[in-house]
């Protein structure tokens, strides 16, 4: 069942009086699990709601409206379906004690793969499961692949259910779902040969499967070499080679891209980025495929805009994968503002050296290094590294981070021009 945790102004939900913290169990007849039943039913214009007040009152509603007329109610957050895989490259598995809260859950929720992006693997579904998808047409969905062999598969995710997934995604694909998969990449499990049998295993499933990313598995201080081991440049290079065949491939016989390596594979081979059409709409940039290339596009559309700042100095915190980019940036923003610009390079010393994104930058790491504000610095952090609540992954809150580097005006932001734009 769905609580109501809001009832909008104005709405019919207002007009029948409903109440927040009652549940709907029922929708013409059908029970109704979470917040994605709530919606397809709702979708109908002649609706019987079977609801149970907040005091415990079973009531029946009847609702007739034009079709598309919003009925006013806000559910309360669905629980989340939490992975019963025990990866052997779980990220979750590296995090060091005082991490933020939501970094310690482990979801594979399909409905949060549907309406945010994240990857869930399927193997908490099976038949039912992956029949709801289809009847509702829960489209596109992100999957974690990572290996098309079955016993590849079951010994990376440590499940016994992660043998099926060929079966699994073509039930999905014939059911007209369209999908986006992903491979993180672990040397000596699933590279090599497992690779090239993983790319052409998901070409063969036709067009429905909308693209392949391979990402290099990420590993903190706390599970490098538990069992799994970071890639070397040269492993780095080869997985390139695969992945530009498969891409090549794509490009001539269905007209896109397809198979795309993230940017921490290029930055592991020491290759430079490929250009914008290599990711063809940045419909993955969110998942770290695209993201530099598209960070460098918009500086040199909006570098020309950036405002005279004469006398400020701008200092840019970012971690080890960007900085090289922002420090050849650097040259080009001072003759652009007039300010001094300063990269700082922060250590990331809660995660541990392996792990090199500016999103897992921890606040107290941050403030340590850009430690010595002045009145007249500017200092941009990424974005990036916040939660909607304004805290880092170390739990410390972004207003401890300003006082740390009081008087200097701190900002932050993810794109370099746009943030000094609007400041």
């Amino acid at each position: 069942m769905v609580r109501i945790a809001a009832i909008e102004s104005d709405s019919i939900a207002e007009e029948l009086e409903l109440e927040i913290g009652t549940r709907i169990v029922r929708i013409n007849g059908q029970r109704v699990r979470d917040g994605i039943d709530l919606t397809f039913f709702l979708a109908d214009p002649e609706i019987e709601i079977e609801a149970v007040s907040p005091e415990g009152d079973t009531v029946v509603y009847e609702v007739s409206r034009d079709p598309g007329e919003p009925l006013g109610i806000v559910p309360a957050p669905d629980t989340v379906r939490e992975c019963a895989n025990k990866c052997v490259f779980c990220f979750i598995d590296g995090n060091p004690p005082g991490v933020r809260d939501s970094l310690r859950l482990k979801d594979d929720d399909f409905r949060l793969s549907f309406t945010y992006g994240s990857y869930v693997t399927l193997t908490n579904l099976g038949p039912r499961g992956l029949a709801r998808l289809v009847k509702q047409q829960l489209s596109p969905l992100y999957v974690s692949v990572h290996a098309t062999e079955p016993r590849v598969r079951r010994r990376l995710l440590v499940s016994d259910r992660a043998g099926t997934i060929l079966e699994d995604l073509r039930s999905l694909l014939e059911g007209g779902l369209e999908v986006h998969t992903q491979v993180v990449l672990c040397p000596d499990w699933n590279d090599g040969a497992h690779l090239d049998r993983t790319l052409d295993d998901l070409w063969a499933l036709g067009s429905g499967v909308l693209s392949v990313s391979v990402v290099p598995v990420g590993l903190t201080r706390y599970n490098l070499n538990r069992p799994v081991r970071l890639l070397t440049r040269k492993e780095a290079l080869g997985a390139l080679a695969q992945v530009e065949r498969a891409h090549a491939r794509a490009r001539v016989e269905r007209g896109g891209g397809w198979a795309v390596a993230a940017d921490e594979l290029f930055l592991i081979a020491g290759q430079e980025l490929p250009d914008a059409r290599y990711y063809d709409d940045f419909d993955l940039a969110e998942n770290g495929v695209g993201a530099v290339r598209r960070f460098l596009d918009d500086f040199e559309t909006g570098i020309t805009a950036v405002p005279p700042l004469p006398g400020r100095r701008i200092r840019i915190a970012t971690a080890r994968s960007m900085a090289p980019f922002l420090r050849a940036l650097a040259p080009r923003l001072e003759d652009a503002s007039g300010a001094t610009v300063q990269v700082v390079e922060v250590e990331n010393r809660f995660f541990g050296e392996t792990v090199t994104i500016a999103g897992l930058l921890a606040g107290a790491d941050i403030a340590d290094a850009l430690a010595g504000g002045r009145e007249d610095d500017i200092v941009l952090l990424p974005g990036e590294a916040l939660n909607g609540d304004r805290l880092f992954i170390d739990t410390v809150s972004f207003e401890e981070v300003c006082a740390r580097l009081a008087p200097a005006r701190v900002v932050p932001g993810h794109e370099l021009t746009a943030t000094l734009r609007a400041l």
